[in-house]
Order: structure tokens, then sequence, then C-alpha cells
């Protein structure tokens, strides 16, 4: 719309000026002035189409015919502006001159050394030097916001980056942080669960016991791994370690079992669901019965259901973290998490996950 607009004011003002050199030119032969009217619009449709591609080309044909003719030295004009506008200003002072130059010749062998030829040559002179001026000023302004434009940019990349590499550098610093303090006390868990195992005065549920706990540690290690190598933003060596999906709950079942919650069937993100779930009952409500309860197909998607009795005053306290991050789970696999205690004093759990993520 803009540059449409641009191209209208480039034709108004060709005929606005090629109008006043008719104006004041001596002729009002008839033919002369069909002349002019033909030789004026072929001028402004050159300059509409050309002024921008071929500025000095259009000016060097339009001196001329704006020398033979009054209309088209309008379009001559407006043609010299686009030289300067578009062109070196070595180009334009050279175009603008040799305009000049044409035209005094021509003049002084029609009008001779007359006052008329005198106030033409000036007045010409005077419209080069303002219009190529001109020019050229707008072209220095259009490279000096452009220039503006290319710091702002350049500057508002800096400081992307710039916080693209106090993020990274903060999550290092995090990464280090769980490293020295997690892997640390997980391995010390480990350790201590497999002397457990092996202490021959030790009963055979305390050995399975302290099975799972060594082979929960070592997996929590694992897992530390993974996210410490994701916070570096260098995958771990086992990035590509089988995930837990439907056919791993047996496993899981195993190891609940053996603290005494027998579950049901879970599947892939449901079982992060039901292994925090049942970690929860676990803390808040011991020996308390758990139901795990799995359904889904293709068109509904699978839910996941998860209750067990309350012990009021019983368990150990927590910070609402593990509810908070199987929230978190559910939710970026585009599913939904709601839970609760019951008027039948049960605590129920029930997530929905998408059949397909």
């Amino acid at each position: 719309m803009w540059r449409g607009w641009n191209e209208v004011g480039a034709a108004a003002a060709a005929t606005g000026l090629g109008l006043f050199f008719v104006a004041t030119s001596l002729s009002e032969d008839g033919a002369a002035t069909r002349a002019e009217v033909i030789g004026g619009t072929v001028a402004i449709v050159a300059l509409v189409l050309l002024r921008r591609r071929w500025p000095v080309a259009l000016t060097l044909c339009l001196i001329p015919a704006g020398i033979v003719l009054a209309m088209p030295m309008g379009a001559t004009a407006v043609a010299l502006f686009a030289v300067g506008l578009h062109r070196r200003a070595r180009v334009a002072v050279a175009v603008a001159v040799l305009h000049v130059a044409a035209v005094a010749v021509v003049y002084r062998l029609a009008l001779g050394p007359s006052r008329a030829y005198r106030e033409a040559v000036i007045f010409l002179i005077l419209l080069d030097v303002i219009l190529v001026t001109a020019a050229m000023l707008v072209r220095s302004h259009r490279r000096l916001v452009r220039s503006w434009a290319e710091r702002a940019r350049q500057a508002e990349e800096g400081q992307r980056m710039r916080v693209e590499q106090a993020r990274l550098a903060e999550r290092q610093r995090i990464a280090r942080e769980m490293h020295d303090v997690l892997a640390h006390r997980i391995s010390l868990v480990a350790v201590h669960a497999g002397a457990l195992e092996v202490r021959r005065e030790a009963q055979p549920d305390q050995r399975a016991v302290a099975g799972v706990i060594r082979q929960s540690a070592y997996d929590a290690l694992e897992d530390l791994r993974h996210v410490i190598g994701m916070l570096r933003e260098t995958p771990a060596p086992d990035d590509d370690r089988p995930q837990p999906t439907l056919a791993d709950l047996s496993a899981l079942g195993a190891e609940v079992e053996v603290t005494g919650q027998p579950p049901a069937v879970v599947g892939r993100h449901a079982y992060r669901v039901v292994q925090e779930a049942l970690t929860n009952a676990r803390k808040h409500a011991p020996d308390a019965p758990v139901r795990v309860a799995v359904r889904g197909c293709e068109a509904d998607g699978v839910v996941v259901e998860v209750g067990n009795a309350l012990r009021p005053g019983s368990g150990m306290p927590g910070a609402g973290a593990g509810l908070a991050g199987m929230r978190e789970r559910v939710e970026l696999a585009g599913g939904r998490l709601e839970h609760g205690p019951t008027a039948a004093g049960t605590f129920e759990l029930r997530a929905w996950l998408p059949w397909h993520r």
C-alpha cells in the first residue's frame, strides 16, 4: 500500500512540474499541445515503471524529450530525484551536470544570450541541485535508519544470547548441586541396603526389602544421571535406555508387594503416576490396602485410578511435591489429574492420559 502511494506521488509530481513548464512555454499551437500530452503521458508511464530499477537510463532518455517538449521535463526532474535516491552521489551529480549542460547548449542555440535564456538556465541549475541534494538526504536518512535497526537487532540478539548463557550457567550450577548432594546420598542408601541384604542374621523379608531399596537407589541414580545430562545439554551415555511401559507394572507390583501393598495394572506415563501414588500411600497410610485400576482404549484414552484408605495421624509428613510432580507429568502428556479425600474415608487419585501424544 505504501509503495503504491509512492508511485501516485511520483506521477503527480511529474504531472505538476510538466504543467508548470507547459504554462511557462510560449507555444500555443494545437499540434504542439497534442504532442505535449502524448509525450508527457509516455514519460510519466515510463517514470512509474522504470524509475526504481533503471533510474539512470530512464533519466538519460527523458533529457532529450524534456528539451524538445515541456511536459516531459517534469518526469525528467522526478527521474533525476530517483537517481539521487537509488544510486551513488557521484552518479547523481554527473547526470545532473549532463542535464544542465545539454539544456544550456540547446537553449543557447534557440534563445541566444537573452534574459530568458539566463533565467531558464539558472532555474534549471537550482532545480537540479535541490532535487539531487534532497534525494541524497533521503538516501542517507534511510541508510541511517537501517543501521539503527540493525544495531537494535544485534543488541537484542546479544541480550538473548546473554540470557541463554545465564540460563545455561544456572542449569549447570543446579546440575552440579544435584550431583554433589543427591548422588552421594543415594549412593550411601544403595551401599547400606546392599550390606543389609547380605547380612547372615537378616530375615528373608528384610533381605527382600533391602534388595528393593538397593535396586530403587540404583534406578534413582540412573534417573539422576539422565536429568543432570539434560540440564547440562549433554545426553547421558544411557540416554536411550528403555523407559517403563505397561509390561513393567508387574515388576512394580512385585516391589510394592514386598512391602505389603498389592497393586493392579498401569501404563507408561501411568507407571510413574502409580509409582508416586503408591509411594504417597506408603508414607501417609502405611499397611492400608491400595486399589489400582487401569482401563482404556484408543478412542477414550487411558484412565488410571488409585485409591487407599486414610489413616489419620499416621505416616510421614509431606510437602505435596509428589502430587505436584504427578500433575505436571500428566499435563505435559496432555492429560488431567484429580485427587483428594472422599466422604467414605479414602484418598482417591484419578488420571486421564490420551492414547496418542
